[in-house]
């Protein structure tokens, strides 16, 4: 059996259960940074570019969709066997996300869609997953909750401009050497 980590789990849950990608997004952020940091090419960066693209084709921000999407669907073409070991498979995903990228270029509206997993034990996890959390696997994306709809816009950012104004600062020290 494969030993899948925790934090895909919970992504998976979020990107079946309550479609929350700005979670999605920062859950598995989080776990990259952790464990295979600065590779832009890790099938982890693969999975949170799917979940952008999701966020903002659910806002009708279809250039940010098809941009994150793209960059995604590179990463997966790449790895096919990182996508098989994840439980997903590959063939199925590949032609789920082109016809993505179709519905994007034509502008069509976002709807929720599941990816093609085809482990049965990643499944029940993720199932399970959604029961502690009062997630239904598979429902589709509320369309009329603001909050979800909009989250990167309610979130507290104090931390981020903090970590920006430290970073300036220090390539202006650096400058003056």
């Amino acid at each position: 059996m494969i030993k899948y980590p925790i934090s895909y789990i919970q992504y998976l849950a979020h990107f079946h259960g309550d479609r929350d990608y700005f979670e999605c997004h920062e859950i598995l952020e989080e776990y990259w940074k952790a464990t295979d940091a600065g590779n832009k090419k890790s099938i982890w960066v693969a999975l949170i570019l799917l979940a952008v693209s999701n966020y903002h084709h659910r806002r009708k921000n279809f250039s940010g969709a098809l941009r994150t999407l793209d960059k995604s669907l590179e990463i997966f073409s790449n790895d096919k066997d990182a996508v098989n070991q994840l439980g997903i498979d590959p063939d199925l995903l590949s032609g789920t996300l082109r016809k993505r990228k179709e519905n994007l270029l034509n502008k069509i509206p976002y709807t929720s869609f599941n990816l093609p997993l085809v482990d049965k034990e990643l499944e029940r996890l993720c199932l399970e997953e959604c029961r502690q959390n009062g997630f239904t696997w598979g429902t589709g994306s509320n369309l009329e909750n603001f909050d979800l709809i909009h989250r990167h816009s309610q979130r507290d950012r104090s931390d981020v401009i903090t970590d920006r104004q430290m970073a300036l600062e220090d390539r202006k020290k650096r400058d003056k050497k």
